[in-house]
């Protein structure tokens, strides 16, 4: 079944008003510029501003390697109003992912986790002096896979097509507790298992990690109605999730 990758798609902007804009971003990209990657040029936050014309201001940040939807805010205060808001639990932050193995049907994980950091000097603190924070994970099974091939140490392999909302918004969470629940993402170099990685690689064409910001709802920070926004599936994501037969939500 090896496919070629798709091709890398590009940011797209899904709503915007005098007040907000929300855009896909692609897999691969940085939000904004970091010390954390010198090498990159692509950048999410310049690409936008040159697409609408006007500053924007980040609101929330998704990883490089997570695709999905991402809001800013058109001026400081109401970029300062919705992260507040994306803070609290008045918004739905819902994810899309595949995870090794069958997964339970739904579950809470609440798992407290230390912080994270990207810079190598503060990674050199024992895990063990680090305070725990709280961590809060919703989800649900939406199909699974059996595959009679041994990628790993069984004759056949199981992966699920989960969907994911964040309660509270730790650095890697979602790959942080699907990796404490026995449940790695797939695609993930970290967290998850480079021989599950290697073969949704090889096998369709997809390499990238398998998370993506599905939906995002909240209060509009003006006029205060409800803003339900989505980016669906691209790329090789969406073409091996319809290879698979799995219904898309």
């Amino acid at each position: 079944m090896n496919q070629e990758a798709s091709p890398l798609t590009s940011p797209e902007i899904l709503y915007q008003d005098d007040q907000l804009l929300a855009a896909y971003k692609p897999e691969g990209w940085l939000v904004h510029r970091s010390s954390i990657d010198r090498h990159e040029t692509r950048f999410l936050l310049q690409t936008l501003r040159d697409m609408a014309g006007c500053h924007l201001f980040p609101i929330h940040r998704l990883d490089k390697p997570t695709s999905g939807v991402i809001v800013f805010g058109k001026s400081s205060e109401v970029a300062a109003q919705v992260q507040a808001q994306m803070e609290s639990d008045t918004t739905v932050k819902q994810y899309l992912a595949v995870c090794r193995g069958y997964c339970p049907e739904s579950g809470t994980i609440d798992y407290p986790l230390p912080p994270v950091s990207d810079f190598k000097h503060q990674r050199k603190r024992p895990k063990s002096e680090l305070p725990r924070q709280e961590a809060v994970t919703l989800f649900r099974r939406l199909d699974t896979a059996e595959l009679p091939i041994a990628v790993d140490r069984y004759p056949s392999s199981r992966y699920s097509f989960v969907e994911i909302q964040l309660k509270t918004g730790r650095r890697h969470q979602i790959r942080r507790h699907f990796k404490h629940i026995q449940h790695p993402l797939i695609g993930c170099p970290k967290y998850g298992k480079s021989v599950h990685n290697r073969f949704f690689a090889e096998h369709f064409g997809c390499g990238r990690l398998l998370l993506h910001a599905h939906r995002l709802e909240l209060d509009h920070p003006v006029n205060g109605a409800r803003l339900k926004l989505e980016a669906p599936l691209q790329g090789c994501f969406r073409t091996l999730v319809e290879s698979l037969a799995w219904e898309m939500p």
